[in-house]
């Protein structure tokens, strides 16, 4: 069976209910059983029972060769340009810090893949009391409607004495019945926003702002886009 990503979502959320489910993590070796309460291991685990959940389910999707590689799940079969979707989690007792991508390899990749703009992003917000687990919240999302600026850089990055290394997430969300409205961060409002500050991002960052690559990257990626898709860049 093959899903879309809001199919998949849709099936997540609305039929099994996954929001509000509790679960634990442990660990058993040697006839010795731990309660894991790290919450290090938690993206990696839920992803792979997010695996195993839809090989349960029957729904088809391509198997990347290891956890770093994009995207975590190919939904689409016979086009690899479509159905990409990106599995996210974060501690929802916190502010969303997760990287979204690593800042020059998604540099590179937009150049030869400029369709994984195009790609869905499944976030899990999560809450943690000692091993156990409770799923919060899930949202179904593109790249441009969880990141924006911030203070010092046209788009939110992790960086490190001038050095930039991921693209981080804005905080794209209000809780339920939050009156705090100022907690929430701008977004992009599209792909071709999102795009023009990664470039306007690159030209002020020292490592990237002259080399060739920088020069010429805004105006390949949005060909490129138009060349795979048929669309523009919107």
């Amino acid at each position: 069976m093959q899903l879309t990503s809001q199919e998949l979502y849709n099936k997540l959320v609305h039929e099994s209910k996954i929001i509000g489910e509790k679960g634990i993590i442990r660990f058993e070796l040697n006839g010795h059983d731990i309660k894991i309460t790290s919450k290090d291991s938690v993206g990696n685990l839920l992803q792979e029972w997010l695996r195993d959940w839809l090989t349960v389910q029957g729904v088809d999707f391509g198997k990347t060769p290891s956890t770093q590689d994009f995207p975590d799940f190919q939904l689409d079969l016979t086009d690899n340009t479509k159905g990409m979707l990106e599995m996210k989690s974060f501690d929802y007792d916190k502010s969303p810090n997760f990287d979204v991508a690593a800042f020059l390899a998604y540099r590179r990749s937009l150049l030869v893949h400029p369709y994984r703009l195009d790609s869905d992003y499944l976030i899990v917000g999560y809450s943690m009391i000692g091993h156990h687990i409770e799923i919060k919240d899930v949202w179904l999302k593109k790249v441009w409607e969880i990141t924006g600026p911030s203070t010092d850089w046209p788009l939110k990055c992790q960086v490190k004495q001038g050095e930039i290394f991921n693209i981080r997430p804005t905080k794209w969300y209000l809780r339920p019945g939050s009156r705090d409205r100022g907690s929430k961060q701008p977004n992009f409002k599209n792909a071709y926003e999102f795009v023009k500050a990664f470039d306007d991002t690159q030209r002020q960052w020292t490592a990237t702002s002259r080399d060739q690559m920088t020069s010429t990257w805004f105006s390949k990626v949005v060909a490129g886009y138009k060349k795979f898709t048929g669309e523009d860049l919107l």
